[in-house]
């Protein structure tokens, strides 16, 4: 039994030899590859850079390009955008000009008539205060209460 394990020691220390020189013959390949692949960085390194440069290059001009047309995109879009905006500010505009006028809140065009009328008037008072013949201001006055009718109504119809 003692021949056997005596047998038994050499097998293994000699395949642990034989497993170290392998790592060792490994790592001999792998320094070598390292040195090779210096070598050639070294030496083709120029060449490399200049073929990585003229990609870049041609992928600056695809990118550009690229961007350009992003770029018209959303600028369409905006534009699209922008124009929906006016129209929904425009119906908003509308439908609160409505309710005003339900609830009988004046325009700004009914408000200048009615400065006018105002002036007129005060026209008139001076002119009959100073001893002037009587103010012609009634047609005047009915043409613009006629006026602001009109527009009231119109404005309801909407």
């Amino acid at each position: 039994m003692a021949a056997r394990k005596k047998s038994g020691r050499k097998a293994a220390g000699a395949s642990r030899e034989h497993g170290a020189q392998a790592l060792r013959d490994s790592a001999q390949k792998i320094w070598l590859a390292g040195l090779g692949a210096f070598e050639r960085a070294k030496s083709e390194g120029p060449k490399m850079f200049e073929a990585l440069v003229a990609q870049g290059r041609e992928f600056r001009g695809r990118a550009r390009e690229a961007a350009d047309q992003a770029l018209k995109a959303v600028r369409a879009q905006a534009g699209e955008a922008q124009g929906r905006w006016d129209k929904l500010e425009q119906v908003f505009e509308d439908r609160v000009a409505r309710s005003l006028n339900r609830l009988g809140v004046l325009t700004q065009a009914e408000m200048n008539d009615l400065s006018k009328q105002v002036h007129e008037l005060n026209e008139s008072v001076r002119t009959m205060m100073r001893g002037g013949a009587r103010a012609p201001a009634r047609k005047a006055k009915a043409k613009t209460r006629t006026k602001a009718r009109k527009t009231r109504k119109a404005a309801k119809r909407r």
